[in-house]
């Protein structure tokens, strides 16, 4: 059955749209089953969208007309396709009118992920006009509130050297504690790992008073404060509040240093929300595990990474992992910077749609996945800037001194990279990443040719 008729209008224009303030407007990358026309399956992405199926049905009047999803742009070369969805058909909260994130899923990415006669449906851009973004919750803290923490300037803090314990899974509470220890006489930042939690060898209730004593003696040698970000993930809402205020408790007069964090692909919108309204002190650290599912290259339908962090900016992450463009062993490219520029930004351009923020606070780059500091420069240079959090687990405690030495090497790459130095000449007069070159020998040989013969390194 043809809908093109109902709910596709080809002569709207993107700029009276945007400039009406009425509409979420979402491009896909769409292909058609093999025997579909490409507006016809079009409009019936937009029919499942929001008002119509595949047939006509009886109860539909001229107000359930008007708030129709309609197809407006379509290029069959290039597969792209746009769709404005009227900001009424989106659930607002009973309790205080706000907007939620899962019924913008379950329209733009819902039904019409299963339809028949589409090939490949994937959501590669959306805007979102002030008259709804206003609604959104939006971050409650963002990375200046761990530069104040830091003792750092709130504006331009500069690079969070952080950790994953490692190994993520195996480790009892004691070891563990030890670990987190010997990493922050060097570093600022520890996370959980996203499936760390309360295992039957390494029980919250008993670990996480032990990572506070080593926070405490790490602050105490170093006169410097550090941050632990908890994973309170879980199927229930009321377990995850239980282990967030055991946490906060546990951390008592430094709970300002505790980040929560939550595996918010795999836990769902709601898992975000309820922290994020629950804990509007606490920064809210977004951990993406799972989401290749749908955001990988090679997944024909779903959305891609950057939807996925854009996302996360209106739900109220405060920082979210967005992999390492390129620079380390996850997936990506050098313009995924992208995606760092729109949660960031108060004005950014994304594929299809610039989006303006209207003073939302921003969400914070987290940088994960391989990362060490001869990999680091490269990463800087490509993004123009190191406000961010790196977590990086084996560049810190695969360091062949200490993970102390390997957060300090962190920071010196920074150090390094921010000066406009040489990494060779740096390393001369910088003993813990002078010795990253040698803790990670693949790394060195391939970035930088000849560092054995330049830093005299012999074996």
């Amino acid at each position: 059955m043809d809908q093109s008729a109902r709910y596709a209008d080809l002569s709207l224009k993107e700029e009276d749209l945007i400039k009406g303030d009425k509409h979420i407007l979402v491009a896909y990358h769409m292909q058609p089953a093999t025997g579909y026309g490409y507006l016809e399956t079009a409009a019936h992405i937009a029919a499942e969208s929001s008002t119509g199926t595949n047939v006509e049905v009886c109860t539909t009047d001229e107000f359930t007309k008007g708030v129709d999803a309609l197809v407006y742009f379509i290029d069959e070369v290039k597969g792209v396709m746009k769709v404005a969805y009227p900001i009424d058909l989106f659930d607002r909260n009973m309790t205080d009118g706000r907007a939620m994130l899962v019924s913008f899923l379950t329209l733009c990415i819902g039904n019409n992920q299963g339809q028949g006669d589409v090939k490949c449906l994937k959501m590669h851009d959306f805007y979102v006009p002030w008259s709804i973004l206003r609604l959104y919750d939006g971050p409650a803290k963002d990375i200046s509130d761990l530069w104040d923490i830091l003792g750092r300037p709130r504006v331009n803090g500069g690079y969070i050297a952080g950790t994953i314990i490692k190994p993520k899974l195996g480790l009892r509470p004691e070891p563990f504690a030890k670990a987190a220890y010997q990493f922050w006489l060097g570093g600022d930042f520890i996370k959980n790992d996203e499936p760390q939690g309360n295992q039957v060898f390494c029980p919250a209730k008993k670990v996480y008073p032990l990572v506070y004593d080593a926070m405490k003696r790490a602050m105490d040698e170093t006169g410097q404060a550090k941050i632990f970000s908890a994973n309170i993930t879980a199927d229930d809402h009321y377990e995850m509040l239980a282990r967030a205020d055991f946490i906060l408790e546990t951390f008592g007069p430094d709970a300002n240093k505790v980040a929560f964090l939550v595996d918010g692909y795999v836990g769902g919108p709601g898992m975000v929300t309820t922290a994020r309204r629950q804990y509007p002190g606490q920064y809210l650290h977004y951990h993406r595990a799972g989401h290749g599912a749908v955001t990988s290259p090679s997944a024909l339908r779903g959305y891609t990474a950057f939807v996925l962090a854009k996302m996360s900016r209106l739900q109220g992450a405060s920082g979210i992992h967005v992999g390492t463009m390129g620079y380390g062993k996850m997936e990506g490219a050098a313009d995924d910077r992208n995606i760092a520029y729109m949660i960031e930004r108060d004005s950014a351009d994304g594929p299809y749609y610039h989006q303006e923020w209207h003073g939302m606070k921003p969400t914070t780059p987290i940088i994960s996945g391989g990362m060490n500091a001869l990999r680091l420069p490269g990463f800087f240079e490509n993004l123009g800037h190191g406000n961010v959090i790196n977590t990086s687990g084996g560049g810190s405690y695969g360091h062949i001194d200490s993970p102390a030495a390997g957060a300090i090497s962190l920071r010196q790459s920074y150090e390094c990279w921010k000066s406009g130095a040489d990494p060779i000449e740096f390393a001369k007069e910088h003993k813990e990443f002078a010795r990253a070159f040698e803790s990670f020998p693949g790394d060195a040989d391939k970035i930088f040719p000849g560092w054995r013969e330049k830093l005299g390194v012999h074996k």
